[in-house]
């Protein structure tokens, strides 16, 4: 037996196909029965896909690379539960491709940060972060404020998540130029956006135009409020 191993190791090609053929038979067994289970995430109370104004934000802050120095990964650890709250749970992320967790962390990390400050905090600390934290890194997205939000392919967007499986309707795809706009305007009428969308933070945008501003305020907002742990018990959430 120990001659035979010998001979196996000194053959890089030999070696090379058997531990590929080992890699494939391991990844097989681990992947294949996810497909026999109807869903791999539970769903939780409160969560829902993201408004359209929070979907364009997600888009930006991907854009601009903001996952590279803040992650949305609350570990069990005890000292990160005591800083940022209830540890993170897979159905948090279900609606995000790709989800935004990680172990990258120059900045705080995010999980949580939806209603911890003001919408005007929110503004005036990505217009200058040095301003309202001194030791800060981060850089100023000043030039967020003055982009206004093409809404061209906003719909088409939504019907390509569907397809992925976020539970977009009919109704809320036709109405997502008006659900935008009515979140991104304190003074619209915002009552259908919060049926479509409960929980939404109507962000304080200047009710001419939507802009890329409006849009991340909006995401970072609704970041870790949908799901209500006070009322949902650790046991169901780990299920």
């Amino acid at each position: 037996m120990f001659i035979r191993h010998e001979w196996f190791e000194k053959n890089a090609i030999f070696l090379l196909a058997g531990t590929l053929v080992t890699v494939a038979v391991g990844g097989i067994v681990e992947i294949v029965p996810l497909f026999t289970i109807e869903t791999t995430v539970e769903h939780v109370e409160g969560m829902r896909p993201y408004s359209p104004l929070e979907l364009r934000g997600r888009d930006i802050y991907v854009r601009e690379g903001c996952y590279v120095c803040h992650s949305q990964q609350i570990r069990t650890l005890r000292d990160e539960v005591e800083r940022y709250g209830h540890y993170s749970i897979a159905a948090e992320s279900m609606y995000d491709h790709p989800f935004q967790w990680g172990s990258k962390r120059i900045g705080p990390d995010l999980a949580r940060v939806g209603g911890k400050y003001s919408s005007d905090w929110h503004y005036a600390h990505l217009k200058n972060a040095q301003e309202v934290v001194p030791e800060s890194l981060m850089p100023h997205y000043a030039f967020l404020e003055e982009t206004a939000i093409d809404p061209t392919d906003l719909q088409q967007r939504m019907r390509t998540l569907r397809i992925v499986g976020v539970p977009y309707t009919d109704e809320e795809i036709t109405n997502a130029r008006v659900d935008m706009a009515a979140q991104a305007n304190p003074d619209a009428d915002s009552a259908k956006l919060m049926a479509r969308y409960p929980k939404a933070n109507i962000v304080p945008g200047n009710g001419h135009q939507v802009t890329e501003m409006d849009a991340l305020v909006a995401y970072l907002q609704v970041l870790g409020t949908l799901v209500n742990f006070a009322d949902t018990s650790t046991e169901r959430l780990q299920q």
